[in-house]
């Protein structure tokens, strides 16, 4: 790999960072891990080529056009955290995984019916939706930008788009906890 590429592929690795809290890597390669996974069944259940998926854990390619997929990222690491704290076993993770192959990534937020996959809404999940719509319409960079510039005359929307556009998941969980009523 030349210079150009690597240089390439660490700001595809940064982009991912800031739209998805890490490299796509090393997150696919936990929920490998995790879930008991193979990249081709991985690919199979989010819906994306196998290419595709080798793309975006190298860092060839840094953003998951499809916000079904996306959806189905999150609901594959909610899932995850649930095995890795005994709550769900094995085989109840193949069966979710199939569920999860299907689903069509509906939001969350205008479909009140619409529950995750223990039957109740996360915040988590809430919060990650608004940050994969934001991050979908621009870098974290233009978000910060486009923040400081309301601050002056509207401090929350500025404060609401460096948390949610740029910030970590656990900040923009808090801060979305903090404004409920």
């Amino acid at each position: 790999m030349d210079a150009a590429q690597q240089e390439a592929t660490a700001r595809a690795r940064e982009l991912q960072r800031s739209w998805y809290g890490e490299p796509l890597g090393a997150l696919f390669r936990r929920l490998i891990d995790d879930l008991g996974l193979n990249q081709a069944r991985l690919a199979a259940v989010l819906g994306l080529s196998a290419p595709m998926l080798s793309q975006l854990m190298s860092g060839q390619r840094a953003k998951i056009g499809n916000p079904a997929v996306v959806q189905r990222v999150q609901a594959l690491q909610e899932l995850s955290s649930q095995v890795a704290d005994g709550s769900v076993s094995a085989a109840e993770a193949t069966e979710r995984m199939d569920e999860i192959k299907k689903t069509a990534g509906g939001s969350v937020l205008n479909n009140t019916t619409q529950t995750s996959t223990t039957g109740a809404t996360t915040v988590r999940r809430v919060v990650r939706e608004i940050q994969s719509l934001l991050r979908s319409v621009a870098a974290a960079g233009d978000i910060i930008d486009a923040a400081d510039s309301l601050a002056a005359s509207h401090p929350e929307l500025a404060e609401f788009l460096r948390v949610y556009g740029a910030g970590r998941t656990a900040d923009a969980v808090a801060h979305y906890e903090a404004h409920q009523n």
